[in-house]
């Protein structure tokens, strides 16, 4: 029934969704009930050493031989500007202050591994069916040998001209992400937050603009969402709030308390917790502090001051001090098991397609 199948031909997949590799949410137990249910699974790796990444795809692999998704960020290693962390610890301090933490306390490490040498090694020794990277893609002797492994490749674009890009560079398929997007935006063509345009407005563009399959993304978290993206060109979704509700997501408990009263909490972009633009539930700091600012430290520095603020509130209940990343439809969601989750998206969207029709 579905008006485009190139994307599930492409990747093997039984059903047209795409499970969003959410870094820090999405681990073993989520990627396989996806992937079991007929859609594809994912891995996020950004947050993971080397041998992490392995262990983790060992566990999947060892419970399903379905498509699996390994996903990388592509950013440049920052540059360490003492001045600005300095500036940054500054405007925190009251907080730490406020919690008895000590101001001189160490900063841990904020973790974000870009794609590297070692990672394309790895890629060439488990040979995942799709790799797909966020913030555009590693320099083109790593995609080379990502496709020669014989990896299917997708990135995602915020913009027409990213897409382009992408369809240019050797992606086999295209993630449109729109601005109500959950988490980090893709963009890496611009860095002006401003050039960010909705889903259903951005999805069409690319779809006239590449000949590549494209996937929506942002704000699709009903039947009516996967529907309408179908409608405007899309031969797949890639569905990441949804997925946080569930069992098998791994969410700290104020961020699933928030997710479950969703109606009554706004999401804005913010810088604080990483250094680059990203959708969040605002709460405490993005409020005191303005949830976009110039002192953040680069990216993936700014969470590392903000990590003991974390670390002492979390406990008590608070949310805070923490990302609490969520796309803007946070409030259609249900909760219900992964692979119940996904079969009953895919059959309230052919029986809504059915009375449409």
């Amino acid at each position: 029934m579905w008006p485009d199948r190139r994307l599930q031909d492409l990747l093997g997949i039984e059903l047209p969704i795409l499970l969003a590799p959410m870094a820090g949410v999405v681990y073993a137990d989520l990627a396989v009930v996806v992937a079991e249910a007929g859609g594809l699974g994912a891995l996020p790796c950004a947050m993971f050493s080397l041998e992490q990444a392995r262990a983790e795809f060992c566990a999947i692999r060892k419970r399903t031989s379905k498509p699996i998704n390994l996903n990388f960020f592509c950013h440049q290693p920052p540059q360490i500007d003492q001045a600005r962390e300095a500036r940054w610890r500054e405007r925190l301090k009251t907080y730490y202050d406020e919690l008895g933490i000590a101001p001189d306390t160490p900063i841990p490490t904020s973790n974000r591994t870009p794609f590297d040498a070692a990672f394309c090694e790895l890629v060439e020794q488990i040979k995942p069916e799709v790799v797909s990277f966020h913030f555009g893609l590693p320099e083109p002797e790593l995609v080379k040998r990502v496709k020669q492994a014989g990896c299917k490749l997708i990135s995602s674009a915020s913009t027409v001209d990213e897409a382009i890009w992408l369809e240019a560079h050797g992606c086999d398929a295209v993630i449109a992400q729109g601005s109500e997007a959950g988490g980090h935006r893709a963009m890496f063509l611009t860095d002006d937050v401003a050039t960010q345009i909705g889903t259903m407005a951005l999805l069409p563009q690319v779809v006239d603009a590449v000949k590549v399959p494209v996937i929506a993304a942002g704000a699709i978290t009903d039947a009516r969402g996967i529907v309408a993206a179908f409608a405007l060109g899309a031969s797949a979704v890639q569905i990441g709030t949804a997925y946080m509700f569930c069992p098998e997501a791994k969410i700290a408990a104020p961020h699933r308390q928030v997710l479950r009263d969703a109606r009554n909490h706004p999401t804005a972009i913010t810088n604080l917790f990483t250094g680059r633009p990203a959708r969040s539930f605002v709460n405490r700091v993005m409020r005191e502090v303005g949830p976009l600012s110039d002192l953040a430290p680069q990216f993936p520095l700014a969470g590392g001051a903000l990590m003991p603020l974390r670390a002492k509130s979390e406990p008590q209940g608070s949310g805070d001090f923490m990302s609490l990343w969520s796309g803007q439809a946070a409030a259609l969601a249900r909760e219900m098991p992964a692979g119940e989750l996904t079969t009953t998206l895919i059959a309230e969207a052919k029986a809504l397609t059915k009375r449409l029709a």
